[in-house]
C-alpha cells in the first residue's frame, strides 16, 4: 500500500515536472515535547529514508501548532490535547485524528519539597499543598497541551488558580525545555511531560515529586490539516506520513525510543494501553 503510494507520487511529480528536493517535503506543527524529548531525531530519519519525504518540523505548545494547521502553514498537526483536536476536526480545520502514542505527565519539584508533596500519587491534594504553602511554581503560560492540562488540574484540585497567582507563580509563557530550565534555576515545581523530563539534563536539585495519578494521562494524536481549506496543503505526503506513524514501522520507531534504558512514549494507535 505504502510503496503503490509512493510510486504515485512520484509520477504525479514528474507528471508535475516537479523536482523531488522541493517537492517530497512536509511541514508538521507538533508540540515542544516531542522535539524537546528528541523523539523526532529518533524517528524521522527512519521515515525520510523509507520514503524520500523531508520532514520540516515546527515545534510550539499545541494551541499555536493548532493555529498554525487553521492557517494553513503545515500540512500535518501532531499535538496532545485531545478536546482541542477535536474541536479543530469539528471546525473542519482537520481530517481525522488517529491516535499515535501516549505517556504521562509527572509533577516535578525541589528535593527539598517545600510544598511537602514528594511521593503523593493525588495530583489534586499536591497543588492545593503548594498553592498553600506558597511554594514555588512555574507554569508554562502558553496555551499548550502541558498548560492546557496544568489548568484543568488547578481546576480540579478546586484552586481558581487565577485569584490565587502571587509572586510564587511563574508564568513564563514558553515550552517545555523553558520552564524545566526555569524551574531548575528556581527551585520551584512544574509540570512536564515524562519525555521531556526523561531527555532533560539540567536538573540542578529537581526530582519526580508526583506520579501515577490516572489523571497525568497524556495521549497524543495526529491530523491531516484539510485541504478542502486550504488547498496548498499537500495531502498525499502528509497522509503518507500518517500512515507511517500509526502503521507498522512507525508505532515500532517511537516503541524503540529509549534515554538510559527507559521508554519515553507508548505506541497505541490500535487503542491499547500497557
Amino acid at each position: 500500500m505504502l510503496t503503490r503510494r509512493l510510486f504515485c507520487v512520484g509520477m504525479l511529480l514528474i507528471l508535475a515536472g516537479e523536482t523531488p528536493a522541493l517537492a517530497q517535503s512536509i511541514v508538521v506543527a507538533s508540540t515542544t515535547s516531542t522535539q524537546d524529548s528528541g523523539l523526532f531525531d529518533y524517528i524521522l530519519p527512519l521515515f525520510e529514508k523509507e520514503t524520500g519525504i523531508d520532514v520540516k518540523v515546527v515545534a510550539q505548545g499545541t494551541g499555536q501548532a493548532l493555529d498554525t494547521g487553521r492557517r494553513g502553514d503545515a500540512d500535518v498537526v501532531f499535538v496532545h490535547a485531545k478536546a482541542q483536536e477535536e474541536k479543530f476536526i469539528q471546525e473542519g480545520f482537520g481530517v481525522k485524528r488517529s491516535d499515535v502514542m501516549y505517556n504521562d505527565f509527572v509533577l516535578i519539584g525541589p528535593k527539598s519539597d517545600p510544598a511537602g508533596v514528594s511521593g503523593m500519587t493525588d495530583i489534586a491534594a499536591a497543588l492545593v499543598s503548594i498553592k498553600e504553602k506558597e511554594a514555588p511554581f512555574v507554569s508554562r503560560g502558553d496555551r499548550s497541551g502541558t498548560h492546557s492540562t496544568e489548568l484543568t488540574l488547578w481546576k480540579e484540585a478546586g484552586v481558581d488558580i487565577e485569584a490565587a497567582k502571587g509572586p510564587w507563580y511563574k508564568d513564563i509563557g514558553q515550552g517545555m525545555g523553558a520552564a524545566l530550565n526555569t524551574a531548575s534555576a528556581m527551585n520551584a515545581y512544574v509540570l512536564s511531560d515524562r519525555g521531556t523530563w526523561l531527555s532533560f539534563r539540567n536538573r540542578g536539585d529537581l526530582a519526580i515529586s508526583v506520579e501515577g495519578d490516572k489523571r497525568l494521562f497524556n495521549q497524543y494524536g495526529v491530523m491531516l490539516v484539510n485541504p478542502e481549506k486550504h488547498p496548498d496543503v499537500k495531502a498525499e505526503l502528509g497522509q503518507i506520513f500518517i500512515d507511517w506513524l500509526i502503521g507498522p514501522e512507525g508505532q515500532t520507531a517511537i516503541g524503540e525510543y529509549e534515554i538510559d534504558g527507559q521508554q519515553l512514549f507508548f505506541p497505541n494507535a490500535s487503542g491499547q494501553r500497557i
